[in-house]
């Protein structure tokens, strides 16, 4: 099993709104809608580079805007990290059924680290972080990177994903895709399969989803 983390695992989406547009009024402006969409599953450069452009200030330093909204975000990760329905239950029973699992996640190894003391750090028998991989999704390498370290065919894997981004690295990858929109809707796509949320979530769907009998 592999879990994306931002919208899908938590309810984190709408704490980075927080986050941007309180670093956006810094910067004298208002992030628009349509930018902090585009955002959505992506990794902190692309998503920094999207708000200096949608404010005008393309000449801005990425990795100082970086370290800003790094630093904010630790700040509410750490007292404001909801669980989105449905996640809790159908993590536990994955692992209770000893179904190997990894996270792979587009932040970077600071804030998972807070993270996890949400998410448990005995739920995952591997992280893969934004920061730790050559190419970011819809990159399929995060993926790829998973299911290696799982020792698990990618084939043989379901990727759980919310984003337009996620999807597109998780079917690059050539993972059995579960899709459970949070923030950005996502249209119907082949080899994905959606619900609106995890609430009902469990092995037999996982199961099925692989073309297998449950274990």
């Amino acid at each position: 099993m592999l879990f994306d983390m931002d919208g899908t695992l938590v309810d984190s989406e709408k704490l980075w709104d927080v986050a941007l547009q309180e670093l956006a009024a810094v910067y004298g402006g208002t992030l628009s809608g349509p930018a902090r969409k585009a955002m959505i599953g992506t990794g902190m450069p692309a998503s920094m580079r999207i708000l200096h452009d949608d404010l005008g200030q393309p000449e801005r330093d990425p990795q100082a805007s970086a370290d800003w909204i790094n630093a904010r975000i630790l700040e509410l990760f750490r007292t404001g990290l909801r669980w989105r329905p449905g996640a809790l239950a159908l993590l536990r029973a994955v692992r209770a059924a000893g179904v190997p699992t990894a996270l792979v996640t587009s932040s970077g190894r600071p804030l998972v680290e807070v993270a996890l003391d949400t998410l448990g750090r005995d739920s995952f028998d591997a992280v893969v972080c934004g920061d730790e991989v050559d190419a970011a999704k819809p990159h399929p390498e995060p993926y790829l990177t998973a299911a290696r370290l799982l020792g698990v065919p990618i084939a043989r894997c379901v990727a759980i994903e919310d984003s337009p981004t996620g999807v597109a690295s998780a079917l690059a990858a050539g993972a059995a895709v579960l899709a459970v929109p949070a923030e950005v809707p996502l249209p119907p796509t082949d080899g994905v399969h959606q619900l609106e949320s995890l609430t009902g979530a469990d092995l037999e769907l996982l199961a099925a989803l692989l073309g297998e009998p449950p274990a």
